[in-house]
């Protein structure tokens, strides 16, 4: 497992940040900042964005200059890249501060599975203050663009504190509208 973080000179911790888009909804319900991170070493064949791979991509940002611009939005939050545990550390400070700042729901991507996440305690301190995460490599043999908020069948939305009370993936399900 390859993962990767790091701090400037004067300690904040800082990570490579391709974009942040405000007011998205194709990664997560309703309209939401999505942070794309730098850096994974899934290589999923097939995957949308190869160009997130390289950790060294887009551009450095400590956490607090990231949380700034979340701010400024008053949306919830998806972090997505790349894969955000590339650098557990460091993901896990950003939804520690976003929590902070008073983001309502935060949602990860991540090629790991639930399963792999619960058996690296690195990963797993990185996703404690997650709402929902969605694991799983992306697999092309399985892509269904039917599928909501993922790209391949194998993928799972994971309802994050329920499934680690339980112990075993408890499945996100869209919320249901009556006409």
């Amino acid at each position: 497992m390859t993962v990767w973080s790091t701090s400037n000179p004067s300690g904040s911790v800082t990570v490579n940040v391709l974009d942040i888009i405000p007011g998205t909804s194709v990664d997560g319900p309703g309209l939401r900042t999505a942070i794309y991170l730098a850096g994974c070493s899934h290589a999923c064949p097939g995957c949308q964005n190869p160009g997130s791979w390289d950790p060294a991509g887009g551009r450095s940002m400590t956490v607090a200059e990231i949380v700034g611009i979340v701010s400024e939005n008053e949306f919830p939050v998806t972090l997505t890249g790349g894969d955000p545990l590339f650098h557990p550390e460091a993901t896990g400070r950003l939804v520690e501060a976003l929590r902070g700042a008073g983001v309502s729901s935060v949602w990860l991507y991540t090629g790991y599975t639930f399963e792999q996440i619960l058996d690296h305690q690195r990963l797993l301190d990185a996703v404690r203050g997650v709402d929902v995460i969605v694991d799983g490599p992306f697999r092309s043999e399985l892509r269904d663009p039917s599928l909501s908020f993922r790209g391949s069948a194998n993928q799972r939305i994971i309802l994050l504190p329920e499934s680690l009370a339980a112990g075993r993936p408890c499945l996100w399900q869209p919320p249901t509208v009556d006409f």
